[in-house]
């Protein structure tokens, strides 16, 4: 009896996992099925520009507001981003088309051609969002049967000249022919929304006698079937002009199945160069990496048995090299508590990198679910506290250290004081260009909760269980009085060898760094995480082996401050980064608006700051076993 009942159990348990399973989706992406009359919500983002990089809410200009504005749940990464979702008064109804649809009518003043005015000059875009879906203007190049290239949002508006006049003018894009493409279930005959396409137009509208709700447009009119189709009689944006926002709807049967309408979206652009250029990176790396290994495996295993086969204290004394450092290379270094801290923040960084681009590659963190990458960047950094008072404590008390809670307490608030006090100057700037980017006080708190409430205490929890573990022994024993350091090479320089040793880390990712770079500032999905985490692994081999190479030269040449140094040779990769991230600025960026030119290099400091952080820690930990390795195998008399 007793068998049958769990035989029944594990029946029930299993049929409960197979349902769920099927019924599993990712938050905010799960299909939904319209039936052909149902009305479909259309949202409004926020304003878009690659030229300022400072977002605006939909309804910062005078455009068309629904009778109540209503804020959309948003998540944490989504405020940080400066998303602001808000419903509109568009409304569509499931395949049912629409044709010249009246969505109001408003005269400009001064200050509204004004502000239409400013948005224009600076390129900015309209988003919008259908079914989670964001809004693409297709763009075709060239011959029309290539696939076109699609543009997030559509242009507010557009400058340009009457024929026959040099005077530039103003016009707005105030006619939207939407393109609704939805796949149809032959059984169910429900359908699911797989593309959101626009086309805009400019187009002063015209009708008879006085406006009234009831006034039909000589220029749009589904009455007598005339559409616009071009924006031949353009409308300006001008003080006193009369404009009358309208938009067509269409909708259109496609092949494409729910599960992929999110890949004409990622394909914006050629994609031929970035694969070839990462496996080309990839491939040089990899053969960099394994040339260097195998020389230092060589190098060592002859150095090991060389000494070893020493048979009298003569013969030894006689020999120079890394052996002879052996009674200070385990000394502890000056400022042995910041390189602490640095060192358990480095762990933090890392574990949060790992476990993020784990949860990308398994799609969790796809462009569909909008905010999500930040979201979980910021709760894994909070959870990973941990991990950096644990490193920490352990390092300080094998440098002798006993105060764990000071140590604890400069883990939990040097680096995230830092990149805080860069972060909030960087709010207020954007504060007082009155953008929707500004993170809001609320969400302020949250992220003050965030550090104060979870991850101050977490770095604490773990420095405890770090200090309560036993010491770390050194292999060897370290002298009382420190050995004299011969004087050195012009390449073994710290400064030459230093900058020297970020070059290759850098090399790793500069190629993968434009392709991010082009996401973050110029409006573009990334989305290939998996060769991400590829060129990731690739950085973490090439900080490591580059390290251990220069660690292994200087001990060679009888200079044992390693400590600092190899967390600094892999660290210089930051600077690489930082002068790259100056030179895409001038080369690849229209930025003209000094705050906007702050952001950018503010915002760039702080990743480079966090790069310099997660790169030497990988160098020192790499270099630290090592050191720890070949001390403990050799014979010492």
């Amino acid at each position: 009896m007793d068998v049958r009942r769990r035989s029944a159990l594990f029946s029930v348990f299993l049929i409960i996992l197979i349902h769920g399973v099927h019924s599993f989706y990712l938050p905010g992406v799960a299909p939904q099925d319209f039936d052909k009359g149902d009305q479909l919500m259309i949202k409004v983002n926020k304003l878009t520009s690659i030229k300022t990089q400072l977002p605006y809410s939909f309804y910062s200009i005078p455009y068309c507001r629904p009778s109540t504005i209503v804020d959309s749940a948003e998540n944490l990464g989504e405020v940080l981003r400066g998303d602001r979702i808000e419903n509109s008064p568009y409304v569509f109804k499931m395949r049912e088309p629409q044709m010249c649809n009246v969505l109001c009518r408003t005269t400009l003043d001064a200050k509204a051609a004004k502000e239409f005015k400013e948005k224009i000059d600076d390129e900015y875009r309209v988003n919008m969002i259908l079914d989670n879906l964001p809004l693409v203007m297709p763009i075709r190049r060239g011959d029309q049967d290539i696939t076109p290239v699609y543009q997030l949002g559509y242009y507010v508006g557009l400058k340009g000249q009457y024929a026959g006049t040099k005077d530039e003018k103003y016009f707005i894009h105030n006619h939207l022919s939407f393109t609704v493409r939805f796949h149809r279930d032959s059984q169910t005959e429900a359908s699911r929304i797989v593309g959101f396409e626009v086309k805009p137009f400019s187009v002063k509208h015209e009708y008879e006698g006085e406006w009234s709700e009831n006034s039909r447009l000589t220029t749009c009119d589904p009455h007598a079937n005339r559409l616009v189709t071009s924006s031949s009689n353009p409308q300006e944006v001008e003080d006193k002009q009369e404009i009358i926002f309208t938009y067509d709807v269409a909708f259109e049967p496609s092949e494409v199945k729910w599960a992929s309408r999110w890949d004409a979206y990622l394909l914006m652009s050629d994609d031929q160069i970035h694969w070839f250029s990462i496996v080309n990176s990839l491939m040089i790396v990899l053969f960099l990496s394994g040339m260097v290994a195998m020389i230092m495996l060589r190098t060592l295993y002859r150095d090991i048995s060389k000494y070893n086969e020493l048979e009298t204290q003569e013969e030894a004394q006689e020999e120079t090299g890394w052996k002879l450092v052996h009674g200070d290379v385990f000394r502890p270094p000056v400022n042995s508590d910041l390189l602490c801290v640095y060192a358990g923040t480095g762990v933090q960084c890392f574990g949060m990198m790992v476990v993020t681009m784990l949860f990308a590659v398994l799609g969790f963190l796809s462009p569909s679910n909008r905010g999500g990458l930040m979201t979980a960047m910021l709760f894994l950094w909070v959870f990973m506290g941990i991990f950096a008072g644990y490193a920490s404590a352990r390092l300080y008390k094998m440098f002798k250290g006993t105060e764990w809670k000071r140590i604890a307490l400069r883990t939990a608030f040097l680096f995230p004081g830092t990149v805080a006090i860069v972060f909030f100057i960087l709010n207020g700037l954007i504060w007082g260009e009155k953008s929707s980017g500004a993170v809001p006080f609320g969400t302020m708190f949250a992220l003050i909760f965030l550090w104060f409430g979870i991850s101050v205490p977490l770095v604490f929890v773990g420095s405890y269980l770090g200090f309560r573990k036993q010491t770390i022994d050194d292999p060897v024993k370290t002298n009382k009085i420190p050995r004299q350091i011969p004087e050195q090479a012009w390449y073994m320089n710290p400064i030459f060898s230093i900058l020297i040793g970020g070059i290759l880390p850098f090399g790793a990712v500069f190629i993968e760094l434009f392709f991010i770079l082009t996401s973050i500032w110029l409006n573009q999905y990334y989305y290939i995480f998996g060769f991400l985490f590829i060129v990731f692994m690739i950085l973490v081999v090439t900080c490591a082996e580059i390290t251990i190479v220069l660690c292994y030269f200087q001990l060679c040449s009888e200079d044992y401050l390693w400590w600092w140094r190899s967390y600094l040779t892999s660290g210089s990769s930051a600077l690489y980064l930082f002068l790259y991230a100056a030179f895409y600025f001038f080369t690849k960026l229209e930025i003209t608006k000094p705050v906007s030119g702050m952001l950018y290099f503010g915002y760039m400091l702080i990743a480079s700051y966090a790069f310099f952080v997660l790169t030497g820690t990988i160098g020192f930990f790499a270099c630290f076993w090592f050191t720890r390795l070949i001390y403990s195998s050799v014979k010492i008399d």
